[in-house]
């Protein structure tokens, strides 16, 4: 630990809450876990009674198959030190040799739950408003019916994955997401424009912002004429497609207020 961290960690001794929301890159190295914690920060409070924590720690190996940990000695990490309610998913991107780990407390207390992979396990986050999905391994419709059912009061989902899924046969469970008010596509393959705008995979009823490349969602909507989309489309008020257009000929088809 360097001089620094010890003179904060020396100022903040008499410290009863503490609260860390933290995303730690490192290079061939150990993810954060309770020992990691205890041993280097929490040590150092003997004050402490509350501590709120969601921290992911993404690692660069090329050992990726070798050295993934599971779930279980994630949390036996903390729950040895004392931290009782964690919940802790791993999950590996093969392709950039990268490890995340991510673990955090119970009940989760922050309005932003970010780079939720398909290793996600489901829980109560019904007070967090934004959530970012990013990965390199497909995401599938039963994936996004879990968070659907996880983050019920969800108004801002991000998708990053430019993976496209590998079960096109969607369940016949439909996913709706009843307080969605923005939804971002823009760096995501066209499989999920597909999944969320077309009616008979979601129901977005109050959706009034999308972000989404032009190409994409013309391909999606056959340029305009495919009225699969019209439904979850018929609120909109904001279009973002990160460049200029011209609008074609059918375009209100998928956007009637506009």
């Amino acid at each position: 630990m360097s001089k620094l961290s010890h003179y904060v960690l020396h100022r903040m001794s008499n410290l009863e809450e503490l609260t860390l929301f933290l995303t730690i890159l490192r290079n061939d190295s150990t993810y954060i876990d309770g020992n990691h914690l205890y041993d280097e920060i929490l040590v150092h409070m003997p004050r402490l009674n509350k501590f709120t924590f969601s921290i992911i720690t993404e690692i660069i190996n090329i050992n990726i198959r070798s050295d993934f940990l599971l779930n279980n000695d994630i949390q036996f990490s903390f729950t040895k030190r004392g931290f009782n309610q964690v919940c802790s998913y791993a999950g590996y991107n093969s392709t950039e040799s990268i490890i995340r780990y991510h673990v955090y407390s119970l009940p989760y207390q922050f309005e932003i739950f970010i780079n939720l992979n398909k290793f996600f396990r489901g829980g109560v986050f019904n007070k967090v408003p934004c959530l970012i999905m990013n990965d390199t391994n497909p995401f599938e419709h039963e994936l996004f019916k879990l968070v659907s059912q996880d983050f019920s009061c969800l108004e801002d989902l991000h998708i990053v994955n430019t993976c496209p899924q590998k079960n096109k046969q969607h369940s016949s469970t439909l996913v709706v997401f009843p307080h969605l008010l923005a939804l971002s596509l823009h760096i995501s393959h066209v499989n999920y424009a597909e999944q969320f705008l077309f009616e008979k995979n979601t129901h977005l009823p109050r959706l009034l912002k999308l972000t989404i490349d032009y190409e994409v969602f013309a391909m999606v909507t056959d340029y305009f004429t495919n009225d699969a989309v019209r439904h979850n489309c018929a609120n909109l008020q904001s279009l973002d497609t990160n460049e200029l257009f011209v609008r074609p000929k059918h375009f209100h088809q998928c956007f009637p207020l506009w």
